[in-house]
C-alpha cells in the first residue's frame, strides 16, 4: 500500500521528523511503502485566493504543489507532520494545506455532477510535537488538519501528539514514544484506531 509521507518542519532531523520515521517503521512493517517529501524542499507558494480553481478544480500557480495532487488524489493513505510554532503547524505545512484549496474545488464541481465517490479507505493522520505543555497546544493544528484532509477526500483518522522535545535531538530520549509511534503507524495501515493520547 502506497504512503505519503509529508514533513513539514524546517528543520531538518529534527523532532518531528524522529518521531515521523518512527512511525514510518511501523507503517513500513504493516506492509506500508511510503514516500517521503520533505515540504521545506520544495516550493510551494501560499495559495492567493485568485478563485482560478473555482471553476476547474485546478490550481493555476505553477510551482512544486503542481505534482502533489495527482499523488494525492491516488493515494488512499497520507501522513503530515510538523512541529507546533506558536500554536499552530509551521508555515511551509500551512502553505500546502491551504494549496489544497484546488482539490476542495475538485470535490465540490464533482459532487455536483454526481461523480463523486467517498472511499472511506482514503485516511490521513497527523504528526506533531511541541515544546511546550500548554493544556490547548494542538488544538488549531488539529482543527487545520482535519479540515485540509476533507479537502483532500480523506478522513482525519488519528494523530500522534508528543509535549516536551525541543532543540534536535531531544526526541530521541523519549523511547517509549518512539516505541508507540511505530505502532501507531501499524495501526494506521491496518485500519485499527490509530489515534494516541
Amino acid at each position: 500500500m502506497d504512503v505519503l509521507a509529508f514533513l513539514g518542519s524546517p528543520r531538518k532531523k529534527g523532532n518531528s521528523e524522529v518521531l515521523t520515521l518512527a512511525l514510518l517503521e511501523g507503517v513500513r512493517q504493516a506492509g506500508g511503502s511510503p514516500e517521503i517529501i520533505r515540504l521545506c524542499d520544495l516550493k510551494i507558494s501560499p495559495c492567493i485566493s485568485c478563485g482560478g480553481c473555482d471553476k476547474t478544480g485546478k490550481c493555476i500557480v505553477e510551482d512544486d504543489m503542481i505534482p502533489l495532487y495527482k499523488k494525492i488524489i491516488t493515494t488512499d493513505k497520507i501522513i503530515v507532520s510538523s512541529p507546533i510554532f506558536f500554536y499552530g503547524i509551521t508555515a511551509q505545512t500551512k502553505a500546502f494545506i491551504d494549496r489544497t484549496q484546488a482539490l476542495w474545488n475538485r470535490k465540490r464541481l464533482l459532487q455536483k455532477k454526481g461523480e463523486w465517490i467517498d472511499n472511506p479507505e482514503r485516511k490521513g493522520f497527523f504528526i506533531s510535537v511541541a515544546a511546550t505543555r500548554g493544556a490547548r497546544i494542538f488544538e488549531g493544528a488539529i482543527l487545520t488538519m482535519k479540515y485540509g484532509y476533507d479537502a483532500m477526500g480523506m478522513q482525519y483518522s488519528g494523530d500522534f501528539l508528543v509535549t516536551g522535545p525541543d532543540k534536535r535531538g531531544d526526541m530521541v530520549k523519549y523511547e517509549q514514544k518512539l516505541v508507540a509511534a511505530k505502532e501507531a503507524g501499524k495501526n494506521f495501515i491496518l485500519g485499527h484506531d490509530a489515534h494516541v493520547d
